[in-house]
């Protein structure tokens, strides 16, 4: 039974920081604008792909064989 007497304070002192957290994210404006960023996955630049390409040389000769 003491065991609760520490259990329920921890768990509160977790749910106020998890709480502060959310808070901050949200006036640090990290949910404004959620499908930026999967598009930005699916369509890249062109100016990007191309300058990355000549940037990393093709290390594995299978890999080579494929294109």
């Amino acid at each position: 039974m003491e065991v609760v007497f520490v259990l329920v304070p921890i768990s509160l002192l977790i749910v106020v920081i998890a709480l502060w957290a959310f808070v901050w994210s949200v006036r640090g404006d990290q949910y404004d604008d959620l499908d930026k960023e999967a598009h930005r996955i699916l369509f890249e630049d062109e100016s990007e792909t191309a300058a990355g390409a000549a940037e990393k040389p093709i290390k594995s000769s299978t890999h080579a064989k494929l294109h």
